[in-house]
């Protein structure tokens, strides 16, 4: 008997209230109508991308598998590496699993998935880093094979970095020739320009809109490819997504307030002395207190603002809490979140509101961030020879996907939060 494929999509921002338009076009229709669905995913927190897709290839949440932002955290604020390496994640993975099992795999901008030595096919999320570095160098840099470079060849003139659609357009691409051509047993792949498009635009909109009809249109692709590698009839398609987003109406510099009450000091733009800082991702934030005599002095500051009611702070959250409550934990000290319309900006110098902006996704007209129970939510729709027909769930947790695919895949995961959804799944 033939073992079954799986093709995971994670559409980054993609909503429950989107599918009301996804579901009437042509390639839903085709390959994933009358499928299983859980209608709405309760993702981790932080609801951002880097975590929640280390929470979905893991099944376990942040504070076990260390991820609790996109980028790599030093207090200053300027721009950061980022996630994009496989020793990001302190937990074992989905691809990990399926090589032990004997699968082969492929992940295609896969968030901290770079050097993973468990991909068998490989393009990492991953740019050039500044002048002299160039897209190839990078893709070869991060775990690119040769063989896999000659699939990134043909579409590297036309792909832009960090620029949508065409950086999609680049991951759904490659990803059909690495189906038509190798026929991996299991691939994941990550394009984001719904996610870019509600950061530039708002929640909901035509373009937004046009972003769904985009990715029903590469849904298509993929599963075309399969066709013309043979395997559809043994691949199971899955359509997720990592979180929703939120409408923000200002952005506050909280490292300002800090500096006006003497936790840091700033000479002509720089840090000369830090006895706290506060890292943003979005609508959440982390306090950092680097002179731990202060502690107490930084938390009542900190309790002070959130009961002035007017700096965007809905509550002041203890490590020990988070980790305790909402299984976020991490070198911070407090987690900071959003009143629901206000995101967070790491700048030290007044104003103390931040411009909106389309270069840093924490300062869009909408972003993310936040508990995982606000906003609109992250979907999970399948279809395959492992799903049952019509099965629906009004609910799951996105810890619950990984131990889920690997079920599928003949494999286990082990020691994680996690379950497997055998109400979707045939016996």
């Amino acid at each position: 008997m033939k073992k079954s494929k799986l093709i995971v999509f994670s559409a980054d921002a993609l909503v429950s209230d989107d599918m009301e338009l996804f579901k009437t076009l042509p390639n839903f229709q085709k390959y994933l109508s009358g499928g299983a669905c859980v209608k709405t995913v309760k993702t981790c927190y932080p609801t951002i991308t880097y975590p929640a897709h280390a929470s979905i290839a893991t099944g376990v949440y942040p504070d076990r598998h260390g991820v609790t932002g996109n980028d790599i955290f030093y207090p200053e604020p300027v721009a950061r590496p980022w996630c994009w390496f496989h020793e990001s994640v302190k937990a074992k993975d989905i691809f990990s699993c399926a090589k032990e099992a004997g699968r082969t795999t492929a992940g295609v901008f896969w968030p901290s998935t770079g050097n993973h030595p468990d991909i068998d096919y490989l393009i990492d999320e991953y740019w050039s880093q500044g002048e002299g570095d160039d897209r190839r160098s990078a893709f070869r840099r991060s775990g690119t094979s040769p063989e896999i470079m000659k699939i990134v060849d043909r579409y590297a003139d036309k792909y832009t970095e960090r620029q949508h659609p065409t950086a999609d357009k680049f991951v759904i691409d490659c990803a059909a020739d690495i189906i038509r051509e190798y026929r991996p047993d299991l691939i994941m792949l990550h394009p984001a320009n719904i996610d870019a498009y509600r950061h530039h635009n708002g929640l909901f909109n035509s373009v937004v809109d046009g972003g769904v009809r985009e990715t029903d249109e590469w849904l298509g692709q993929l599963c075309r490819a399969a066709e013309d590698a043979g395997v559809l009839d043994e691949t199971n398609v899955v359509l997720i997504s990592d979180h929703g987003q939120l409408e923000i109406k200002r952005s506050i510099k909280l490292n300002v307030l800090l500096r006006d009450a003497g936790f840091m000091t700033v000479e002509d733009g720089k840090i000369t002395d830090l006895k706290a800082y506060i890292r943003s991702g979005g609508m959440v934030s982390y306090c950092y207190v680097y002179d731990k005599d202060r502690y107490d002095d930084v938390y009542t500051y900190l309790n002070h603002l959130k009961d002035e009611g007017i700096y965007g702070i809905s509550d002041v959250i203890p490590e020990k809490e988070a980790r305790e409550k909402y299984r976020l934990g991490g070198e911070f000290d407090f987690v900071l979140e959003t009143d629901g319309y206000t995101s967070f900006s790491e700048g030290i110098e007044r104003p103390l509101t931040a411009q909106f902006s389309r270069e840093d996704y924490r300062l869009g007209r909408a972003t993310h961030g936040y508990m995982p129970d606000k906003g609109p939510q992250p979907v999970f729709y399948a279809k395959g020879p492992d799903f049952k027909p019509g099965a629906e769930l009004q609910r799951c947790d996105i810890v619950d996907e990984a131990p889920t695919f690997a079920r599928i895949l003949g494999a286990e995961m082990k020691d994680v939060d996690g379950r497997v959804l055998t109400e979707l799944l045939n016996d």
